[in-house]
């Protein structure tokens, strides 16, 4: 993934910066890079997946300007192959172009990129700061500010801690230049809907999302898939598949008890001609791991924590046994096409209203889950669903064309396959269950049990009652919110609320963010 860092001006040691940039050294083990530029200190710590040779290195400085990026730069060849006949290039990275390209636009170039990224730069000749985030905000930045009033910026809010008082998330699609944010792009706004017939969407929803596959296999390092049985990780598995020669390696997890996925994973997998492996878990694996997960997360809420256990085992296991450096996942459908909990919506305008705030949030919760599973076991996450076009078709469609009304949660998407039958009907036509239960429904039961063991009735109302944002309405979500608070004191409101069905609809007015409780959830967990 590797990790960036900034901290304007030098009041505050070399030495001590070295030791916050550090503790993200795991998103980028393959060699690191301290220096000094006349605005501040640059730091990077580099995962090697394109370009992997010295070259590529970060920071990529030309004359008195300097950039550092963790991103994945889409497309980039031909346009390198353009720059290259007016500048100096050298390496085989695509973040090399980012300094000629911001010579040849200026700050417009962020409209111009196909891509998932988080930056710093430096421009020496007009001696101004500038950091940028992708438009969904699938590579992490936090930002903060430094005693003397310099700002700082890293890749996790860890980095920060002891830093900055305040940390906050750099908000997706916008540009910062010396102080002051611009949005550049707002990929959840819709101007006009597309009104075009439901076999006419299918047909570009299947063409952009195997562009988004396809174009995310472009790596130089060795690519895996995260597999779950569910639509969205089993389509992505499918149409890779069929993209590339040689069987792609594919990976699933589950409890040693009732793993719901396993057996639609082996099934997708068998489908497909994968070379599979499932990773089994226990209750004492999972409640080994809960401490971590919420220290590498960085948020206290109750889904993302629960989701994020099976997906940081699983990439824990990637990653002691394989030279995998690259994962493709399933992440950002839910958000597009709805979740269990938007069959209830009371029309097609709150449907699209619920939408439209799920992807300005992504960042904070299923993106950034993904981002830290995978990151802190030295991989990158690449996530087809969240290509910019695919994203920009889907929420402009007309919504009554999203709405369940098939009895089937995304069916634009399962239609959108059906002809090719690249999965077993079975798979495609699945109800969807929630990742955190589809590992094991005794997997969320093990967590509210070790809850209910950590706090009686009493206990849990007085030390709930200390939260003023966001308190903890369970002894479950008390119990991660004390170990976030151990790992980040006072930074609760980097994450802006529970990730919960909508409350104000029928039927979402529930305590638990599972779909397991929803009166639709049906067959789903079977």
């Amino acid at each position: 993934m590797c990790s960036i860092f900034f901290a304007e001006g030098k009041s505050v040691p070399v030495k001590k910066l070295r030791e916050c940039f550090d503790r993200t050294v795991s998103r980028g083990p393959d060699m690191s890079r301290f220096i000094e530029t006349p605005r501040g200190t640059m730091g990077f710590h580099r995962l090697a997946i394109m370009g992997l040779d010295e070259t590529g290195m970060q920071p990529f400085r030309m004359e008195d300007d300097y950039v550092v990026c963790n991103g994945e730069l889409y497309g980039f060849r031909p346009v390198r192959s353009r720059l290259m006949e007016k500048y100096d290039l050298v390496s085989r990275s695509d973040c090399e172009i980012l300094l000629p390209l911001y010579y040849e636009y200026g700050v417009e170039m962020f409209k111009t990129l196909d891509a998932e990224f988080a930056l710093v730069l430096y421009d020496g000749k007009r001696d101004r700061l500038i950091a940028a985030r992708d438009p969904i905000g699938i590579r992490p930045l936090y930002y903060g500010t430094l005693p003397d009033g310099g700002t700082a910026f890293a890749s996790e809010p860890k980095n920060l801690m002891g830093l900055c008082g305040r940390i906050r998330p750099f908000p997706p699609g916008c540009y910062w230049v010396d102080g002051e944010f611009f949005r550049y792009a707002d990929c959840a706004h819709v101007d006009q809907f597309t009104m075009k017939d439901e076999d006419h969407v299918c047909a570009k929803l299947r063409r952009l999302l195997i562009d988004g596959v396809e174009k995310r296999l472009d790596a130089d390092a060795p690519i895996g898939f995260l597999l779950s049985g569910g639509l969205d990780s089993s389509l992505v598995c499918a149409i890779a598949q069929g993209l590339l020669k040689q069987p792609i390696r594919t990976f699933a997890i589950g409890m040693d008890t009732d793993a719901i996925d396993l057996k639609y994973a082996r099934r997708a997998a068998e489908y497909i001609g994968s070379d599979h492996t499932e990773v089994i878990i226990t209750e004492q694996d999972v409640l080994e791991a809960l401490p971590k997960v919420v220290e590498l997360l960085a948020t206290w809420d109750i889904t993302t924590i629960r989701a994020s256990i099976g997906m940081y085992l699983v990439c824990k296991y990637i990653h002691e046994h394989t030279d995998i450096r690259v994962l493709l996942t399933g992440e950002i459908s839910d958000e597009l096409f709805g979740y269990k909990y938007t069959d209830f919506a009371p029309s097609a305008a709150a449907f699209q209203e619920e939408a439209e705030k799920r992807v300005r949030e992504l960042h904070m919760y299923d993106v950034l889950r993904a981002d830290r599973c995978i990151s802190v076991n030295s991989l990158e996450a690449r996530v087809p669903f969240g290509d910019l076009k695919f994203v920009r078709y889907a929420m402009s469609l007309d919504p009554e064309l999203k709405m369940n009304t098939h009895d089937m949660g995304k069916y634009l998407i399962r239609k959108a396959f059906a002809d090719d039958h690249i999965l077993p009907d079975e798979i495609l036509w699945r109800q969807k269950a929630a990742f955190s239960d589809a590992v094991g429904h005794s997997m969320v039961g093990d967590l509210k049990a070790l809850a209910e063991r950590t706090y009686t009735d009493r206990e849990f109302a007085e030390r709930s009652a200390k939260y003023y944002y966001r308190p903890p309405f369970t002894k479950e979500s008390l119990l991660y919110r004390e170990l976030f608070e151990r790992y980040y004191p006072g930074q609760a409101r980097m994450i802006a609320d529970y990730w919960m069905p909508n409350k104000s609809w029928p039927g979402c007015d529930v305590d638990d963010p599972s779909a397991r409780v929803l009166s639709n959830y049906g067959a789903s967990g079977v």
